[in-house]
């Protein structure tokens, strides 16, 4: 190994003479080397950070402020991540400092810079210590991003080099320091004991721990969930149990309690699926007070997420010896990004949970500073895993998972990966019987995008990229389907045919650069040219063709040329799909007829092979009956519609989608009719307008209907007073199509507040003009404000940072208003810009159509409402105000809020001054 050297400008490292800068909305200020204070605007700012890097927290947020590029900076984030791989912390000042335990008063901004160096200084101090449990790999770690240009590298190396024996392990090779799996015994199937409801609130009653309050309603709703977990009474569907239970009822805890009585009756798994990442760990957060122990928690409880959410070993190491090869820095501030990146991200491996890099312990922020491309990079995102002919296959997390998984307790995961798994492996006895929907009203999204299928130029060029390889040069891996195979059928001229045909008529799909050849009408593939006319029929039908949105048209009276097109298209993707399900069948056959003599890893290979292939192939069939059937009438159980997808007002993909009417059908005949219990909970399963049968909309959006023997349903309604809790205000003289208007709106009301708000929006370019309209303001009144798509952080950790500052505002669209979890006064106003009826696509008036036309609008449109309004109130001491700038806003669409609500139609002058009375202490 490289020795590794300190030079004399390492050695004389002087964090006491670093500036620091904290970046406002408005102004900097900053704190020179000597201990002088100055505040600058932002373009005189601007120039003093280009010129001299400076110490702070989050050089990507202070660029976009300050209108640069990426800027060179002591990022304490950066140094955070080394010193304390896979910690969680938010990336704030305060976020770090509650991470490292400081007890700081910030007053200000100079004491916001005091904080900055307060936080570096800590995280140096712990790197030194004898205590430090960081200490393995770090040295050659630092050493690579040292040379890289990363600004922390001197001071790093100047810890380490105190460090005893500190060469004698390369940190960079990170998987030889992580544990190999080990393959027991399969799990016997569970067994069939019922769980009782007195067993069910027992273990409750445990779960709350004494001294608890009892909730008549948690109490309700842990015995009726034993329904599912009770032995099925009829072959032809589970044991379901609709669960609709209000705002503060305990559901999570509700459902815990039986899933885990019978899990350990039985000796088998329950799967616990969200819809959200965030309340994934929400599930896992609550599971320890099931399991306080984390080495026993760590054995029952796993969280289980699709394959391209964790981290490849193999990534990793081939991505780390293409950057290793460059030599010196490869960019213009003088740092190589993608070597600085894989320090931070082989530190994060070694000590990772589960490396999970979306939503787990990887820093989310990491994104943003390095590129979230980089990031996707090193997971598997397209199905291209070697599985065991990978070297670091004994040690790979997603196979680690999967076999914890299988011996756990409880399993959280998610609506996607539950239906995937049994749309694709129907016939797999491993696959969960026993399954709680949380979050059970996006169950609908979750079959819609499970059984959807579209004919696309991404979709093609993926399935090219798995089926051939990448094709051009580049540094990132994509071995194709030969180096999978060829080593498992070498022996097989069968196999090795139908290969080469896979291969051959893979040629039809979009190669590199499809893109550009279709927009530039020089379309070289049937492919091409079935995309290329695609575009020109949307093209042509669209009122909006300069747009930065998306555009879609009907397949109706199709443009010459593009049915004969689509005909061809089919034709040769038959010519595809045909040798692909053949190969499949045949890996399939080697498993039986050479049984005897197939190792343990190539039966997995080729068990593997074969199902991914035969998933591919049922797709591209898929794809060929589209085309086949294009011009002629569309099976009544679908609708089809042409798409131009844009993104920022750049054309990203064309084709043509199908997708069910009603995505339930699939789901009811896939999901809930082979599992043998069943719980679909939420706080909105149904629409309480409909007094003649709310649960009509409930066995509408889970499936219900669809099922011979009719589910179980019971609605707890939420122990909170929401009429002494809560006020909704309609403004009605704001003119919601004038963005000043609506801006000014959500300041005074954020204002009146003094924080604690969140805005929810219909449109992104609504919700980025008020932004910036307000921003300033707000911060001139210390009021932080936030928001999706402006700021460079995830959504998940921007509902955190809201969280976590008392009186800061968030903006935010549908995924704010259904991941949002905040109690207490960091919540207490909601403001609407307007009422969030559905998108008129051509999907939705599909469905309009087929569900009851306005009544359906109405339904969905109730539904959002109660989710937003539900946000407000998450525990008994909580006040809230909700707010809708929509005059126009129909009285039968406030149905969807609990009974004896205060509703108040006014003018935006009396919204305020009604906020400033409901919360006394915040008016002035």
């Amino acid at each position: 190994m490289e020795d590794l050297v300190v030079s004399a400008e390492m050695k004389g490292a002087d964090l006491s003479r670093l500036p620091v800068a904290v970046v406002g909305a408005r102004s900097a200020q900053f704190l020179s080397g000597h201990g002088e204070f100055e505040r600058l605007s932002l373009e005189d700012a601007a120039e003093r950070i280009s010129r001299e890097p400076h110490l702070m927290v989050n050089r990507v947020m202070a660029a976009r402020r300050l209108g640069l590029p990426p800027i060179r900076a002591f990022d304490a984030l950066e140094l955070y991540a080394f010193v304390r791989p896979a910690r969680y912390c938010l990336p704030t000042i305060q976020g770090l400092m509650e991470a490292l335990h400081l007890s700081l008063d910030i007053d200000s901004d100079e004491d916001k810079c005091l904080a900055v160096k307060a936080i570096a200084e800590r995280l140096l101090v712990d790197m030194e210590a004898q205590t430090y449990a960081y200490r393995a790999g770090g040295a050659k770690v630092a050493m690579m991003m040292a040379r890289a240009g990363w600004t922390w590298g001197p001071y790093a190396l100047k810890a380490i080099e105190t460090y005893p024996d500190h060469s004698r392990e390369d940190g960079l090779l990170v998987w030889t320091a992580l544990t190999e799996w080990e393959d027991g015994a399969p799990p016997p199937p569970p067994g069939d004991e019922p769980v009782e409801a007195d067993e069910s609130q027992s273990r409750l009653a445990d779960l709350l721990g004494e001294g608890s309050e009892t909730r008549e309603g948690q109490q309700r709703y842990a015995a009726a969930a034993t329904h599912a977990f009770r032995p099925r009474e009829f072959k032809d569907g589970p044991n379901l149990q609709l669960l609709e239970a209000g705002t503060g009822t305990g559901k999570t805890l509700g459902y815990i309690a039986p899933a885990s009585m019978w899990a350990q009756k039985n000796d088998g798994a329950v799967w616990l699926s969200t819809y959200t990442k965030n309340l994934q760990r929400q599930l896992d957060q609550e599971l320890s007070k099931l399991y306080p122990d984390p080495k026993v928690k760590a054995k029952r409880a796993v969280i289980r997420k699709g394959r391209e959410n964790y981290a490849c070993l193999l990534n990793i190491e081939e991505t780390l010896r293409a950057v290793m090869m460059r030599a010196g820095v490869n960019e213009s501030k003088g740092m190589d990004r993608d070597k600085i990146l894989m320090g931070l991200v082989v530190r994060w491996a070694r000590y990772s949970r589960d490396g999970d890099m979306i939503g787990g312990d990887f820093p989310s922020w990491l994104g943003a500073h390095f590129g979230a491309g980089r990031i996707a990079g090193l997971t598997d995102r397209r199905g291209e895993c070697l599985y065991s002919a990978c070297a670091h296959f004994r040690k790979c997390f997603v196979e680690k998972t999967a076999r914890k998984a299988k011996h756990a307790d409880l399993v959280v995961a998610n609506h996607a990966l539950v239906v995937t798994q049994a749309a694709t492996r129907g016939d797999d006895p491993d696959l969960p019987r026993r399954l709680v929907f949380d979050e059970g009203h996006h169950v609908f999204e979750a079959a819609d995008s499970a059984f959807s299928a579209h004919l696309t130029g991404m979709e093609g060029a993926e399935l090219r990229r798995w089926l051939r390889g990448k094709e051009s040069g580049g540094t990132t891996r994509a071995r194709g389907l030969k180096s999978r195979l060829e080593e498992l059928i070498s022996d097989d001229m069968d196999a090795r045919k139908l290969l080469e045909e896979v291969l051959d008529a893979a040629s039809l799909l979009p190669s590199d650069n499809w893109l550009g050849r279709v927009t530039g009408a020089a379309a070289m593939t049937r492919f091409e040219t079935f995309l290329m006319l695609a575009r020109a029929q949307v093209l042509a039908r669209s009122d909006a063709n300069e747009g930065p949105y998306g555009l879609e048209a009907t397949t109706s009276e199709p443009i010459e040329g593009l049915v004969d097109a689509a005909h061809a298209l089919g034709e040769a993707l038959m010519q595809l799909a045909k040798p692909m399900g053949a190969l499949a069948v045949l890996l399939v056959r080697r498993l039986d007829e050479d049984a005897e003599v197939l190792d343990s890893t190539s039966r997995g290979r080729l068990e593997a092979s074969a199902r991914s292939l035969k998933l591919r192939a049922d797709t591209v069939m898929m794809w060929a009956q589209m085309a086949e059937g294009f011009g002629a009438p569309v099976p009544e159980q679908f609708v089809e519609w042409l798409m131009l997808d844009r993104a920022f007002g750049r054309e990203r993909d064309m084709g043509l989608c199908r997708h069910f009417i009603d995505p339930t059908k699939p789901f009811a005949d896939v999901v809930l009719e082979n599992a043998h219990g069943v719980v679909i909970t939420s706080a909105t399963l149904r629409d309480k307008a409909q007094s003649d049968d709310a649960w009509r909309t409930a066995d509408m959006r889970t499936g219900a209907q669809h099922l011979t023997i009719a589910p179980k349903r019971l609605g707890v309604p939420s122990p909170f007073d929401y009429a002494a809790q809560t006020k909704v205000l309609i403004v009605g003289d704001v003119n919601k199509h004038d963005p000043v208007q609506v801006a000014s709106a959500y300041r005074s009301l954020f204002m009146a507040s003094k924080g604690g708000a969140l805005g929810l929006f219909t449109a992104i370019s609504r919700l980025r003009s008020t932004y910036e309209q307000i921003v300033g303001p707000l911060e001139s009144m210390d009021i932080p404000l936030y928001a999706q798509h402006v700021d460079p952080v995830d959504t998940a950790t921007l509902v955190d940072i809201f969280r976590d500052e008392l009186d800061s505002c968030l903006l935010g669209t549908d995924a704010v208003r259904d991941g949002v979890d905040v109690p207490g006064e960091s919540l207490r106003l909601i403001v609407f810009d307007r009422v969030p009826w559905p998108r008129p696509t051509l999907l939705h008036r599909a469905r309009r159509a087929a569900f009851g036309g306005r009544g359906y609008d109405e339904m969905l449109t109730r539904l959002k409402l109660a989710q937003a309004y539900g946000r407000l109130v998450r525990r008994a001491g909580d006040r809230g105000v909700f707010v809708m700038l929509d005059g126009q806003t129909p009285t039968r669409l406030l149905e969807a809020l609990p009974e004896g609500v205060e509703i108040e139609r006014v003018g935006l002058a009396d919204a305020v001054k009604s906020i400033c009375e409901f919360f006394p202490e915040t008016g002035e």
